[in-house]
């Protein structure tokens, strides 16, 4: 083990020392080319990743966040959206974008097993994983596969649908980007040298898409895309994307600006981490004096801010904090990361810190024998699976099983219909008069799990776990200390949300109910 991680670890620096010997494309695009539209009261959409409420409001409290506490106090402030699931930040967003769960945007998490391809997908969670499964395979995924196969053909996004409105929309850095018109990404030199992707791949995105080194707009960001800034993928070069755009009065009906940094350090740093909020909000007082005075640029412009997902907080001690599902091993034949799918492989391993996947190969083995497995440890929060007789639920604090499915005589807060039996309490809810169901520590629990249990094809259990605990597989980041998100919990699943500029809200306090509320604040 510790020759591989050394192996991989030369050669990761290898492969960066090359890149700077190369250097890396900056194709710096003219936004005087673009055929646009600006927008007389455009919406300008800051998704800051792991934005959570108590550390926002702790950071507000010490002065360290004028920018947000301006934006807050001369606007709604909403504390509790609730997220998508898994949250992680590729399936959320895709709720984002096309206002469904998983089972129709068809991103189950940031790792999956895809039963067609026969393989595991990771959209890249560490460099060792990164490592194991091929460079190639993790770019590929991210750069082209996530938007142009991945996403369901069978639902759209916002861009595209303002596209069909004639009306433009713009992606600065958004992992989530998938549009109507046609872009061209161009990949640094060194990666067509070996045979790692082309030199160019065209996708399909809004009417301005920024990408990072791949496809940027200000000169300026530079000095901004090199290897060690993460290719561009970092604040810095969002707030400076957003700033040309302000800069050159090009903000158009629509635009996502990703913000990505404080998910890092929450991370490494634990949940009530404000240093980072504080840098986030130091980007945002750039953007906002580039106008004459900051109620001039709540004038002009709907500002929308939101954290995507929460986190809770990852124990320190390793043997406390981490659940080894390697430890099926001692039973099943266990798929090696990065190895070719084997007949004699059992199960594959798709972890994704506080949940998982657990994809069964060997159509013998049952889902309550492999959960027989798994439920003595009370650091699971719940094990789930569906079958032909319904979405199955059990936790090691019942003795019991929930089981769910859409259409029946309960009715949940989102006016959603379930047909209910057996242990309420494994998912938290209960049922007051009149058959209405009443969230707790799962909010939006089964239209959200119901999403995760049908988003993908094959055989697979969900294995979730409690706050304080995450999973780990083969080369799995850890966060022993920090912050761990992932699971259905309220503490990963709720998020805050600003606006300014509207009255109008979502219909509902979650995350799938945005695209209709922002086609609607964009259709003035």
């Amino acid at each position: 083990m510790i020759k591989k991680l050394v192996i991989a670890f030369i050669a990761f620096i290898l492969i960066l020392a090359v890149i700077n010997w190369y250097g890396i494309a900056t194709p710096t695009k003219d936004i005087e080319d673009q055929s646009l539209n600006p927008s007389s009261k455009p919406v300008v959409f800051l998704l800051v990743d792991s934005l959570m409420d108590e550390p926002l409001q702790k950071a507000i409290e010490e002065g360290k966040a004028p920018a947000l506490e301006y934006l807050a106090a001369n606007g709604n402030y909403l504390p509790e959206i609730v997220s998508s699931y898994p949250t992680m930040s590729v399936s959320i967003d895709s709720t984002l974008l096309t206002g469904t769960y998983p089972d129709q945007h068809r991103i189950p998490a940031l790792a999956w097993f895809n039963k067609e391809d026969n393989r595991l997908i990771n959209y890249g969670s560490s460099v060792m994983e990164a490592y194991n499964l091929g460079f190639k395979n993790i770019l590929h995924d991210t750069v082209y596969n996530l938007n142009q196969e991945h996403l369901s053909e069978n639902v759209n996004t916002i861009f595209e649908k303002l596209d069909e409105r004639q009306m433009n929309s713009a992606s600065l850095n958004g992992l989530i980007y998938r549009g109507n018109q046609s872009h061209s990404l161009e990949i640094p030199r060194i990666l067509p040298a070996f045979n790692l992707l082309s030199g160019e791949v065209s996708v399909n995105g809004p009417s301005l898409l920024s990408v990072g080194s791949l496809s940027q707009f200000n000169p300026e960001n530079n000095r901004h895309n090199n290897f060690w800034q993460k290719l561009g993928i970092n604040d810095t070069f969002t707030a400076n994307e957003l700033k040309y755009l302000i800069q050159n009065d090009t903000l158009l009906s629509f635009t996502l600006a990703y913000f990505s940094d404080l998910d890092q350090r929450v991370h490494e740093e634990g949940r009530m981490d404000i240093e980072g909020i504080e840098e986030i909000d130091k980007h945002l007082q750039e953007l906002l004096n580039e106008y004459p005075t900051w109620e001039e640029a709540l004038e002009e412009v709907i500002f929308i801010v939101y954290g995507d997902s929460g986190h809770s907080h990852i124990e320190k001690d390793e043997s406390k904090a981490l659940i080894d599902l390697n430890s099926l091993s001692d039973t099943y034949e266990l798929s090696s990361l990065g190895d070719p799918i084997r007949s004699e492989d059992q199960v594959v391993l798709a972890v994704n810190s506080r949940m998982a996947y657990i994809n069964l190969l060997d159509d013998e083995i049952g889902y309550t024998e492999m959960a027989s497995h798994l439920i003595e440890d009370d650091r699971i929060g719940f094990i789930a699976w569906e079958d032909e007789r319904g979405n199955h639920v059990i936790s090691p604090d019942s003795d019991d099983q929930l089981t769910f499915k859409p259409q029946g005589q309960y009715v949940d807060e989102y006016n959603q219909e379930w047909d209910l039996s057996g242990d309420f309490s494994i998912l938290d809810f209960s049922v007051k008069g009149e058959n209405r169901i009443e969230y707790g520590d799962y909010p939006d629990g089964l239209a959200r799990l119901y999403g995760a249990l049908h988003s993908h094809d094959g055989r697979y259990l969900i294995v979730d776990a409690k706050p304080g605990h995450e999973f780990i597989g083969d080369y799995s980041p850890t966060h022993l200390g920090g912050g761990g998100h992932g699971s259905l919990h309220e503490q990963d699943s709720l998020t805050p949300l600003i606006t300014t500029g509207t009255d109008i809200e979502p219909e509902h306090k979650r995350i799938v109910n945005f695209k209709d509320w922002i086609l609607e604040l964009t259709s003035d």
